[in-house]
């Protein structure tokens, strides 16, 4: 791509696919707004939203509609997702990936901290304050596929927390259930640490892989011999996937696998270990039990194993670990959002607003991310000898134009042509006045 206009009618055209099918007025409206979270207005304006969209070259009442339909437009965000899915797939460049028979789903939390915003609940841990601080808190989950070789996520969910959460285990709750519902019979959901067992296994969640966390500890679906004396075992042996240092600083070693797979990856020796038919420690043995396999992936590149859980049967150590390697590309969807474009500070307050603007901003670091890899890399100079198609470089070079007006939009995108005549204007607009007592 060497034309000049180039990205900005590469952009246009998705945006528009995007927005059009809006509400006249509105679509036009959010169009003004992505176009100023794709370029990366909100990074000199530092997340405020009228000199970002002013800063793009939008007129007095542009910015102001743009404002409005943030705040009152009649949109919802999974029909933007839903649009922004149908054009992806219609480029026809996105390839979805696939191991084992399953395509991975990643899910993750992601929060736009507001410690100065009153009225929040909700609250997620803050790595540099060293604990949980106010925040927006959003369930997201994508689908993962290649475009030119790069791995790109394709955002098919989020869900907001909601004012009566009293923390966000009900969050988290209520994305495994909106997912769970949703999940095709070749696709299998993937969580980190963050996320618990019991917690899959309470919605229902049949295809899922989650990481655990060293010290996990389950039980054998299945009882103990009787020893003949006492009563009888009501729970399933103990299996300690990893060994550990007790709390007295005693050793206490892993329990024995029930099988080992082993393959070679890059000149290295990859070892798996399979513990199968295990249930939760507090768990009675029982048929009708949820079980799960726990697989410990032995990488002689690191001192710690990876170990996973997951209920689907046949899946090897190898498509395993690819699953849970495609678990990553839902990181980049909120890096792109929050650092590369500027939606880590926001000014916005209203209930809608405050909800709306971060689900935007995760929108455009998708389509950002999509954009930049689906074009040739941009150098950002003449310093910039061997540019790769990223993000920053994809904003840096949309940055330096204005919203181009002169380029012809559809015919549904356009300012919605209202009688506004008979309203009052100015301060008669805003003056209140005081409603009479019905008895």
């Amino acid at each position: 791509m060497t034309a000049k206009t180039s990205v900005v009618e590469l952009v246009l055209e998705a945006l528009s696919a995007i927005t059009e099918q809006l509400p006249v007025g509105t679509n036009l409206a959010l169009l003004h707004l992505l176009w100023a979270q794709v370029s990366g207005a909100f990074l000199p304006s530092r997340g405020a939203i009228f000199p970002a969209l002013q800063a793009v070259g939008l007129a007095a009442d542009e910015v102001r509609r743009a404002w409005a339909a943030l705040r009152y437009g009649a949109w919802q965000t999974p029909t933007l997702l839903k649009a922004w899915q149908e054009y992806v797939l219609s480029q026809n460049c996105w390839r979805e990936h696939a191991h084992g028979g399953y395509r991975p789903r990643p899910v993750d939390l992601t929060a736009y901290w507001r410690p100065a915003l009153r009225g929040l609940s909700s609250k997620h841990y803050h790595p540099a304050a060293g604990k949980a601080l106010p925040a927006i808190v959003l369930g997201i989950a994508v689908r993962v596929g290649s475009v030119n070789g790069q791995r790109v996520a394709l955002i098919t969910d989020l869900v907001r927390s909601e004012p009566d959460d009293t923390g966000e285990t009900d969050l988290r709750r209520r994305l495994v259930r909106q997912l769970a519902q949703g999940l095709a019979d070749d696709e299998v959901a993937i969580f980190d640490a963050g996320f618990k067992v019991r917690e899959l296994q309470d919605e229902k969640m049949e295809r899922y892989l989650i990481r655990l966390p060293v010290n996990f500890t389950a039980r054998r679906n299945e009882l103990p011999e009787y020893k003949g004396r006492g009563r009888k075992p009501q729970y399933g042996q103990l299996v300690r996937p990893l060994p550990r240092k007790g709390r007295q600083g005693n050793f206490i070693p892993a329990t024995s696998p029930d099988r080992v797979e082993r393959w070679d990856k890059d000149g290295l020796e990859m070892r798996a270990e399979f513990w199968d038919n295990l249930v939760l420690p507090d768990v009675k043995v029982s048929p009708d039990n949820q079980t799960f396999t726990v697989v410990a992936i032995h990488d002689p590149r690191f001192q710690r194993p990876l170990l996973l859980a997951y209920p689907m049967e046949g899946l090897n150590g190898r498509a395993a670990l690819a699953l849970y390697r495609d678990r990553w590309p839902v990181e980049q969807v909120p890096l792109a959002g929050k650092q590369m474009l500027g939606g880590a500070r926001q000014f916005v307050f209203a209930a809608a607003s405050r909800q709306r603007l971060p689900e935007l901003n995760l929108l455009a670091g998708a389509i950002v991310t999509y954009l930049a890899a689906a074009t040739p890399a941009i150098p950002t100079g003449f310093w910039d000898r061997q540019p790769r198609a990223t993000p920053g470089r994809f904003r840096r070079r949309l940055a330096r134009e204005h919203f181009p007006k002169s380029w012809p939009l559809a015919g549904r995108l356009r300012k919605k042509e209202s009688s506004h005549g008979h309203l009052p204007k100015g301060a008669a607009a805003h003056r209140r006045t005081k409603q009479a007592n019905v008895t």
